[in-house]
């Protein structure tokens, strides 16, 4: 089922979520509906909070990323087999220099920004199947979990920006928040005046 995802402004994308307990009830059902309200919204990531839930869960393929041309071989190949479900995870440790790159959010959408982060990662996480697993991720893969962790922890990438570029798009924020925009997926605005 594809689900409305929670705009900008709304309170529950800036809250910490809390720890997903093993016995959630229909648990495998989210996550599918999770996969296909993403895929539906062209994203390669989606948290739980993005679909009003303040849970520390979020799903990740970032496969689409392999087709990208300025990547290395090697970079593609992990690329491929990017997805992921990602449950109470915690990144234990980020690690090398900051590099930026273009992102963007399925609860911001038609915001575009560079945001800088490490480029390599060790998390520990549960998967679908409640599988305790420990990874080092690196370069795009280690990115979108990154940006997909700090929604769990109540940041948006939009927090990580100069004081300069946020209030040269706060206007825009604001326009999200009420709905004024046009998307081609389901969404929740916070601020959306309704009609009686």
């Amino acid at each position: 089922m594809i689900l409305p995802i929670v705009a900008y402004g709304d309170p529950v994308l800036k809250r910490k979520a809390k720890d997903v307990p093993k016995d959630y009830p229909d648990l495998q059902q989210l996550i599918d509906n999770m996969f296909e309200t993403m895929y539906n919204a062209h994203g390669v990531g989606l948290a739980a909070p993005q679909i009003g839930k303040s849970l520390r869960l979020f799903i990740v393929d970032a496969s689409p990323f392999a087709e990208d041309d300025n990547i290395s071989e090697e970079e593609k190949e992990e690329l491929k087999e990017a997805k992921e479900v990602f449950i109470n995870p915690i990144i234990i440790e980020e690690q090398g220099d900051e590099w930026d790159f273009n992102e963007g959010c399925l609860s911001i959408p038609e915001v575009r920004e560079d945001v800088f982060r490490k480029p390599k990662i060790e998390i520990e996480y549960y998967d679908r199947d409640f599988n305790l697993k420990h990874k080092t991720l690196d370069g795009l893969f280690a990115r979108v979990v990154q940006h997909e962790y700090d929604h769990i922890e109540g940041i948006l990438f939009t927090d990580k920006l100069s004081g300069l570029k946020k209030r040269l798009i706060k206007g825009k924020l604001n326009s999200i928040a009420k709905g004024k925009i046009d998307i081609e997926y389901r969404m929740r605005f916070p601020k959306l005046k309704k009609s009686r």
